[in-house]
C-alpha cells in the first residue's frame, strides 16, 4: 500500500515538475547528425560451420566497422549461440584503435553447439536501450540461418524461443531499431520466412547470401542505405601484376569521408594522386588503410573537390571488385510555412535547404548537381502529388496549389548518385470556408494567480519526503521477489555450468552473491557483491569486492550503487580464481 502511495506521490511531483519546464524542453532543438548506433549479431552455433566455413562473416563484420566515421559512430558486437557467448557493448569510434578493438573480438570468437535466435536479437536490444544517444540512428545486423538448435538438457522449447524472439521483435519495433537480417544459405537450409519476417517487422531488409563470399557487398549496402547513401560502383578490374589507374571524383566539399573499397581473392597494392597531381602518403593523416583477407579499404579524410586517381595492383588475372560510399553529415530542412493555416485554391510556396552541423549551405554546384522532388499527400484521399523543384545557391525552391481537401502533408527529397536526404514532413490545414475559427484569447497568469501552484508543489515535495522517509523504514524488512540465472564459467578452458535458477523469496533486507554460489568456499571473494531491494521490483547492487562487473560489456561502478532491472544480464569477473560468473534477473 505505501508502495502505491509513493507512487501516486511521485507522479503528481513529476506532473508538477514537467508544466513548469515544459516551454523550455519543447524549444530545445535536436542535434541532428549522421552518426549511427550499429549492433552486428551474428549466429556462432556450431551450424554456421557449414554455412560459413572460411569465417567471411567475421571479414564483413570488419568491413562494416572500417567503413564507421572517426567522427563518432558507435560499433558493438554480440556473438550468440543458445545463449549470449560473447559481448562488446558499443564503442564510440574516434581512432583506429577503437577498430582495432572490436575487429580482435571479432576474431577471438569461437563456435558452440547450439542456437536459439531470441537471445542475440534480445540482447542487442537490451544495448542498444542502455546506450543509444539523442541524434544517433540505431540499427541492428543480424546474421544467420534463422534456424533454432535448442539444447534438450534445457528447459527451453521450441514454442518458448518463438514467443520470445517475437517479443524481442515488437521491442525493436517499438523503438525504432531497424533489423537488417542476412541470411547465409550455403547449405540450403536457410530459414528465409524467420529472418524475412523480422526485417519487415522493423523496417530493416533481408539480405540473402548463397555463399559468404557476398557478405561484404551486402555489409557495404546495409550501411550505405541506413545512412542514406549510395554505393558508387567502378567496374571490375581484372589484375596484371602493375598499376592500373581508376579514376575517383569527390563531388563537392561537403563530403566528410570517402570510403573506398577493394574486394578480391589475394591482397593489392593501393597508391592515391589527389586533384592537384601530387600523389599522398598511405597510410597518413589523411589517408587510412586497412586490410584484411578478403577486402582492402581506403578511407579518405575531408577530401578536396575534384578528380583523384587510385593506383590499384593486383595479382594477374585476380578479380578487383571496386566500390565507393561517401560519408556526408548534411540534413535537408523544410523552411517553415508562410501560414499555419491556408485556404482551398491558395498556392503555398516551398523553400529547402542543407544543413552541415546546423549551418545552412549555400553551396550552388551542390544543389544544382541534384534532383529535388516535393512530394505533397492528400491526407483525405491518401494520393500523393510530386512537383520538380529549381536549385539555386541557396537551395530548393518550388511551388502547388492546393486543392479543397481539409489536409496536406509536404515532404521534399533531394538525391543524386552519391546519397539523398529528405526533411521531415509539415502538415497543411486548409480552413473550411463555411466556418470561421473562433480566435482563443491567451492571458498571462498574474503574480498572485502563481502562489497557490507554489504552495501546491512544495506540500507535494513535502509529502515525498515523509513518504520516502517511511519507506525507507519499510524497505529494511522488505522481501525479494522473482530470482537470478546463475552461470559459471572457467576462462581457461571456456566450460559453462548448466543455468541454476536461485528464488528470491526466501531472502529479506539483503543477500550476498556469495550465498547465491552457496557458499562455496571458491568464490569466496563474492561475500562482498550485495544485493538489496529496490524501486519497481529492481534490485540495488552494491559492489564492496575486487570483483569487475559487467553490464552489456561495459564495466560498472557499482559502488554506490546499481539499479538491476528485470532481464538484466551482469557478468562478475573473479580475481582470484580464472572463472567468469553470468547471472540475470528473471521473473
Amino acid at each position: 500500500m505505501l508502495r502505491k502511495c509513493i507512487s501516486s506521490l511521485i507522479v503528481v511531483a513529476c506532473l508538477f515538475w514537467n508544466i513548469s519546464l515544459y516551454n523550455v524542453h519543447a524549444a530545445s532543438p535536436l542535434n541532428s547528425t549522421s552518426r549511427i548506433e550499429g549492433m552486428l549479431v551474428v549466429d556462432v552455433s556450431n551450424s554456421m560451420k557449414s554455412s560459413d566455413p572460411k569465417n567471411i562473416s567475421n571479414e564483413a563484420m570488419k568491413m562494416f566497422i572500417d567503413m564507421a566515421s572517426f567522427n563518432g559512430d558507435k560499433i558493438g558486437a554480440i556473438a550468440y549461440a543458445d545463449e549470449v557467448m560473447r559481448e562488446k557493448a558499443l564503442v564510440k569510434i574516434k581512432s583506429e584503435q577503437d577498430k582495432k578493438d572490436l575487429k580482435s573480438f571479432i576474431d577471438s570468437v569461437q563456435k558452440y553447439m547450439y542456437t536459439d535466435l531470441s537471445t542475440g536479437v534480445k540482447e542487442a536490444v537490451n544495448v542498444l536501450d542502455s546506450s543509444h544517444e539523442q541524434g544517433y540512428y540505431p540499427l541492428i545486423v543480424l546474421l544467420a540461418d534463422g534456424n533454432n538448435e535448442l539444447d534438450p538438457k534445457k528447459s527451453k522449447t521450441e514454442k518458448q524461443a518463438e514467443k520470445d524472439l517475437n517479443q524481442a521483435v515488437s521491442a525493436a519495433k517499438a523503438k525504432g531499431y531497424p533489423i537488417y537480417t542476412i541470411g547465409l544459405n550455403a547449405n540450403g537450409k536457410l530459414n528465409k520466412q524467420v529472418l524475412t519476417n523480422i526485417a519487415k517487422s522493423t523496417n530493416g531488409e533481408f539480405f540473402e547470401a548463397s555463399s559468404a563470399d557476398k557478405l561484404p557487398g551486402i555489409l557495404s549496402e546495409i550501411f550505405a542505405n541506413h545512412l542514406k547513401l549510395k554505393i558508387v560502383p567502378i567496374n571490375q578490374i581484372v589484375g596484371n601484376g602493375d598499376f592500373q589507374d581508376i579514376k575517383i571524383n569527390v563531388p563537392n566539399e561537403n563530403v566528410l569521408e570517402a570510403n573506398i573499397s577493394l574486394m578480391s581473392n589475394h591482397p593489392v597494392e593501393v597508391k592515391l594522386v589527389d586533384p592537384s597531381g601530387k600523389e599522398l602518403a598511405i597510410p597518413s593523416d589523411q589517408v587510412l588503410l586497412s586490410k584484411s583477407k578478403t577486402y582492402s579499404m581506403v578511407k579518405l579524410l575531408k577530401p578536396v573537390q575534384g578528380d583523384w586517381t587510385l593506383k590499384v595492383k593486383g595479382v594477374a588475372k585476380d578479380k578487383i571488385d571496386i566500390n565507393l560510399v561517401f560519408n556526408y553529415d548534411l540534413q535537408l530542412k523544410l523552411d517553415k510555412l508562410a501560414k499555419q493555416s491556408y485556404k482551398a485554391g491558395e498556392t503555398v510556396k516551398i523553400h529547402s535547404f542543407f544543413e552541415d552541423n546546423g549551418t545552412p549551405i549555400a553551396d550552388k554546384s551542390i544543389y544544382q548537381s541534384m534532383k529535388s522532388t516535393l512530394y505533397v499527400k492528400d491526407l483525405e484521399q491518401g494520393k500523393t502529388e510530386e512537383v520538380s523543384l529549381t536549385a539555386d545557391d541557396q537551395g530548393f525552391s518550388g511551388q502547388f496549389k492546393l486543392g479543397n481537401s481539409s489536409s496536406y502533408e509536404v515532404v521534399v527529397k533531394a538525391e543524386d548518385n552519391s546519397f539523398f536526404r529528405e526533411t521531415q514532413p509539415q502538415k497543411i490545414t486548409v480552413q473550411n470556408t463555411a466556418k470561421t475559427p473562433v480566435a482563443t484569447k491567451t492571458t498571462q497568469p498574474k503574480e498572485d494567480t502563481l502562489l497557490p501552484w507554489l504552495y501546491a508543489v512544495a506540500g507535494v515535495i513535502l509529502l515525498i519526503l515523509l513518504a520516502l522517509f517511511a519507506y525507507k523504514k519499510l524497505r529494511k524488512k522488505q522481501g525479494f521477489s522473482g530470482q537470478i540465472v546463475v552461470e559459471v564459467k572457467d576462462e581457461d578452458t571456456g566450460e559453462r555450468s548448466n543455468p541454476q535458477y536461485k528464488p528470491l523469496k526466501g531472502f529479506k533486507g539483503k543477500f550476498q552473491l556469495h550465498q547465491l554460489l552457496g557458499l562455496h568456499p571458491e568464490f569466496a571473494e563474492t561475500n562482498q557483491i550485495i544485493f538489496k531491494p529496490h524501486a519497481g521490483d529492481s534490485l540495488l547492487l552494491i559492489n564492496n569486492s575486487d570483483c569487475t562487473i559487467e553490464k552489456s560489456g561495459r564495466a560498472i561502478d557499482a559502488k554506490k550503487g546499481q539499479q538491476i532491472k528485470r532481464n538484466d544480464r551482469l557478468r562478475i569477473v573473479l580475481k582470484k580464481v580464472n572463472k567468469s560468473i553470468y547471472i540475470e534477473y528473471i521473473s
